[in-house]
């Protein structure tokens, strides 16, 4: 899968809430999908609040959700993460050369 700026945006905006971060840390962690519900309790803040926490971090590919019953569940995918990691990793290739040249034009 072709990662878009469209994407990539999303990924970052939905990375850059701490709320976000630790939903979505909380639900790798698990490895299993887990309801709505339970994660709001983990938190300080309204059930809604949470709930659009979860939009966001769905709207970026980073979570399922799927619905049982009357529940809803959430399960992370972390794919979205690495494809990130892999785009980065041109920049950290360009950046590690950049400063390779500098310490031999200074050495």
């Amino acid at each position: 899968m072709k990662l878009t700026s469209q994407h990539i945006s999303k990924i970052f905006k939905a990375v850059a809430d701490p709320t976000r971060r630790e939903i979505f840390h909380a639900l790798v962690v698990a490895s299993v999908a887990m309801p709505i519900t339970q994660i709001a309790e983990q938190f300080d803040i309204s059930r809604q609040g949470v709930t659009k926490h979860i939009k966001t971090l769905e709207d970026a590919g980073l979570i399922a959700i799927s619905t049982q019953g009357r529940e809803r569940y959430c399960l992370a995918d972390p794919k979205p993460l690495k494809m990130v990691y892999d785009w980065l990793g041109f920049y950290d290739k360009f950046w590690g050369n950049a400063l390779d040249r500098l310490d031999d034009h200074l050495g």
